[in-house]
């Protein structure tokens, strides 16, 4: 196995610890690996995605940085039908109801991936349209 050294502010350290305390991992790297393969896992489902699809995306991002994560989902505003949108304690929560072909949804999974603001991202595909979308937008 290889050895990967990643660097970590003190807060998401801390915050690893106390959730490898919390499920019982006996190593940070076990807990980690995981973590990671969770990610690929959800990748290689979205990957081989063909044709159009009706998915969701649940987003969560502090509250304060509505304006940066608003900023990327005006970029998928032709594939997004439905958004809903709650705060609660410093934290925003989005759920987006997406369909699109699946090279959008790639796209979009990678930008919410990839925003520093954006806490965390969960896919869950709804349903499969065919080659063409089904329904007027």
């Amino acid at each position: 196995m290889e050895i990967v050294s990643i660097s970590l502010d003190a807060d998401t350290l801390k915050e690893l610890n106390q959730i490898q305390d919390r499920l019982g991992f006996r190593s940070r790297s076990k807990m980690i690996r995981s973590t990671i393969d969770l990610l690929l896992n959800e990748y290689k489902v979205i990957d081989a995605l063909k044709g159009v699809h009706e998915v969701a995306f649940v987003i969560t991002y502090k509250e304060g940085e509505r304006d940066h994560v608003s900023a990327v989902l005006h970029r998928f505003e032709s594939v997004i039908r439905t958004t809903i949108h709650q705060h609660q304690a410093q934290v925003g929560l989005d759920i987006l109801n997406v369909e699109a072909d699946a090279a959008q949804i790639r796209e979009l999974f990678g930008a919410l991936k990839r925003n520093r603001c954006i806490k965390s991202v969960n896919f869950i595909h709804l349903y499969y349209h065919g080659q063409q979308a089904q329904r007027p937008r």
